[in-house]
């Protein structure tokens, strides 16, 4: 993992009321980093007098890279190159650090849940997400009626505040079946699939292969070799007073329909539509396979090997030691 002083070289996009609509952040330098570009970190932060500066010259920058320097030159008339500078992790200030952040995460150089995501919502813009970028909402009508008098396509993906990962960044060893389906500030480690009913919210993902058919909230984290079934869903914290994270460990299997509020250790279980809260009562079995004690299910969080099911005569929840492991299909994920 990486750490601060950092600072991010992005391009913003300018809308048609001069607000700034999004920020691509292809660059990013540490201070003390190892990758080539980290060598000009003290040279860009001689050059800051604010954490936010607009560089109207390329060539101001001053780095002899041919790639870099390609990316960075002849932006579009609605296209800003900005320096944007974090010093430690403070709250966000502007919709710059806003994307910045997002980014972080998404890159894999900071885990879910380790960064300051505080006045995320108020600096981020609505927008439409098109396959022109973004568009002001107050413009939307007036592009769709251009696009069809030009006879043009006019793709409008979404209408949110978080753009789809994959129009900023594509992380490797990945398969995503539906784009619009995992947002900017996902974090997938290599060998992740995300099926068209997965979704991955911001600042939540995968530490290692997975199999993503159902519903990681934002804050969640799944372990490797984990696999949520489809239309399953685990808790967030953006709403309805939970301010407990979510985690999910390791080899572990969320069956179809089911939905998780508690954090699981490694090698668990829960049945198909199981749907287990913090409240839930269940019956705690011991190591000989009988019931032991009635427990709330918040009593087991972060426990290693359990079955969860629902007995199928009296609908009592149970939960039992797991003598299963499992296992992802290896060729599925060698992505």
């Amino acid at each position: 993992m990486k750490n601060f002083p950092l600072i991010g070289i992005g391009i913003t996009t300018i809308g048609k009321a001069g607000a700034t609509l999004d920020a691509s952040f292809p660059y990013i330098l540490f201070l003390n980093g190892e990758s080539k570009l980290d060598k000009y970190f003290e040279k860009l932060n001689g050059l800051m007098e604010n954490d936010l500066m607009q560089i109207d010259d390329p060539n101001l920058l001053d780095i002899d890279d041919g790639d870099f320097n390609s990316t960075l030159r002849n932006l579009g008339k609605n296209k800003v190159l900005v320096l944007c500078r974090m010093s430690e992790n403070k709250p966000i200030k502007n919709i710059e650090e806003a994307y910045l952040k997002l980014h972080l995460i998404s890159y894999k150089f900071f885990l879910p849940n380790s960064l300051n995501l505080e006045n995320l919502f108020d600096n981020l813009v609505n927008v439409a997400w098109t396959n022109q970028g973004p568009v002001e909402i107050n413009e939307i009508e007036k592009e769709i009626l251009h696009s069809k008098k030009n006879n043009q396509p006019f793709e409008i993906k979404s209408v949110d505040k978080f753009p789809p990962l994959t129009d900023y960044i594509v992380p490797p060893g990945v398969r995503i079946a539906d784009t619009r389906r995992v947002r900017l500030g996902a974090y997938l480690s290599e060998g992740t699939t995300v099926m068209h009913e997965g979704f991955v919210n911001f600042n939540a993902g995968t530490l290692g292969p997975a199999m993503i058919e159902g519903r990681i909230s934002a804050g969640v984290v799944v372990g490797k070799n984990s696999d949520l079934g489809g239309g399953c869903s685990t808790m967030g914290t953006l709403s309805g007073g939970n301010n407990i994270k979510i985690s999910i460990g390791e080899n572990c299997l969320l069956g179809a329909n089911s939905g998780l509020g508690i954090p699981i250790g490694d090698n668990c279980i829960i049945e198909a539509g199981l749907y287990i809260t913090g409240g839930s009562k269940v019956t705690k079995f011991s190591q000989d396979n009988e019931p032991d004690s009635i427990v709330k299910a918040s009593e087991l969080a972060g426990k290693d090997n359990l079955l969860f099911i629902r007995n199928s005569q009296n609908g009592v929840i149970e939960a039992r030691i797991n003598p299963k492991s499992v296992a992802l299909n290896e060729t599925l994920h060698k992505n």
